[in-house]
């Protein structure tokens, strides 16, 4: 009879040796990209020094240039809020498409899952300078572009939230002689509305904080005068400038949370 005590692991060999060789290939991954960067430690006793420095500089903020910051910060917030309208308006019918169960055939599919992906690939800053030159610098491009960039995101989770809805609903809203659009606004949306507004809110709040900073290609906004102030080495300005980005951030934050809990 074996008198062995069993002992207990967490893992099985095989698993330990996926472990392994995953942990083996991210370090791999991590040297390889290390060189071929050409990445070198920077003089780190000097790093204290700078740092100092610059909040030396950038102490007290400048609170007088506050009346100056007003204004753009406003632009910041309407930005934000303008381009996340645009985007849920986009985002429903490309949700629609990208959805397996409401999309018409097999290429409408496609081309819904096109969209999310271009809109998600590229980059806000990148749609700000694309429409800064096709409209010129100002708010318009920024709006535009915080729109189009958000539309792959709301249009991604949006659609796999219209693949878990009831279907039988829908049928139900067909069956009583509804036109397509009826279908849509009795049958699908009723069913993804809590959803679809969180979805909203939160993108709207990551929006206020991408907006802060298309200004620095003209797109308007809070980014246009953070962008002046460094450029003209303005520090206690610039500490202003990020103060108000704060303070407006935390409070979207605090807006967002309260209105997804009420949604829930």
């Amino acid at each position: 009879m074996s008198t062995e005590t069993p002992t207990w692991e967490r893992f099985d060999r095989r698993r330990r040796l996926g472990r392994f060789f995953a942990l083996l290939a991210t370090a791999v991954t991590v040297l390889v990209s290390w060189r071929f960067l050409s990445i070198e430690f920077v003089a780190l006793d000097t790093v204290p020094r700078e740092v100092a420095d610059l909040l030396t500089r950038m102490y007290p903020p400048d609170v007088a240039y506050t009346p100056e910051i007003v204004g753009p910060l406003i632009e910041t917030v309407h930005i934000a809020a303008l381009g996340t309208i645009g985007a849920v308006a986009l985002a429903i019918p490309v949700a629609l498409l990208a959805a397996e169960n409401t999309t018409p055939n097999a290429l409408t599919y496609w081309l819904g899952k096109v969209l999310v992906t271009v809109s998600r690939s590229v980059n806000t800053i990148i749609w700000a300078l694309i429409f800064v030159v096709m409209f010129g610098a100002g708010a318009l491009p920024g709006a535009i572009a915080i729109a189009f960039r958000s539309v792959g995101f709301l249009g991604k989770l949006l659609g796999e939230e219209i693949e878990e809805i009831d279907f039988g609903q829908v049928e139900a809203v067909r069956a009583a002689g509804a036109s397509p659009v009826q279908m849509l606004l009795y049958g699908i949306l009723p069913q993804v509305k809590p959803a679809l507004v969180g979805l909203t809110v939160y993108r709207w709040e990551i929006n206020i904080r991408d907006s802060t900073v298309l200004g620095f290609v003209g797109a308007g906004g809070i980014g246009v005068e953070l962008f002046r102030a460094i450029d003209a080495f303005a520090w206690r300005s610039v500490s202003m400038i990020l103060i108000a980005i704060l303070g407006i951030v935390v409070l979207s934050e605090l807006i967002s949370k309260q209105t997804r809990g009420m949604v829930r």
